[in-house]
């Protein structure tokens, strides 16, 4: 994590740092990227389930631990499967969404300052972290040949930096006017 910031040129709170290795250890189990019900399963629902769920739970721990779960599986899918969304119905624009807006809600549930300034810190910089995550992604899974069809559509819907560096370092140019255009 510490090098793909680095590498990015992205300065964060010591403990935003920390919080994202700690999410990538914590989702090294596919397992855990959803929560469980009463017998203890996995229950695998989409985002906005998860979200309508946090929104509608009246004891604040139960929406602040919703609301960081959505944010979490948001950023680290986001991030970490950048690439493979692409080609999915929902795609990366949506998990940045869901995922800015549940940090959101998480920061303005705790009472703790520093806690605050973290959640704060994920919610307003996620794509930022998205692509600190793809970066981390992208060293630990196999290299093969780059679709750069599916990157240039990934800048045209995010605008990611990370995006354009590669596409630049292809040869290609994104050309930022296309996007209003295509709006």
């Amino acid at each position: 994590v510490s090098d793909a910031m680095s590498k990015q040129k992205v300065a964060a709170a010591p403990e935003t740092e920390f919080y994202l290795v700690n999410l990538l250890h914590q989702f090294m189990m596919a397992d855990r990227l959803y929560p469980t019900d009463a017998d203890g399963n996995r229950r695998e629902e989409p985002l906005a389930l998860m979200l309508k769920e946090a929104i509608d739970s009246r004891e604040l721990d139960a929406q602040r631990a919703l609301f960081r779960q959505v944010g979490d599986v948001s950023l680290y899918l986001a991030g970490f499967f950048q690439e493979s969304l692409t080609r999915k119905v929902v795609d990366v624009d949506y998990y940045i969404g869901m995922g800015g807006v549940a940090y959101q809600h998480v920061a303005a549930r705790v009472g703790d300052p520093p806690l605050q300034s973290l959640y704060g810190e994920l919610a307003h910089r996620f794509s930022t972290f998205v692509d600190v995550l793809a970066e981390v992604g992208e060293k630990t899974q196999p290299k093969g040949e780059q679709d750069l069809l599916r990157l240039y559509d990934l800048w045209l819907r995010t605008q990611s930096d990370r995006a354009a560096k590669k596409l630049q370092e292809a040869g290609i140019v994104p050309n930022s006017s296309l996007k209003r255009n295509l709006q």
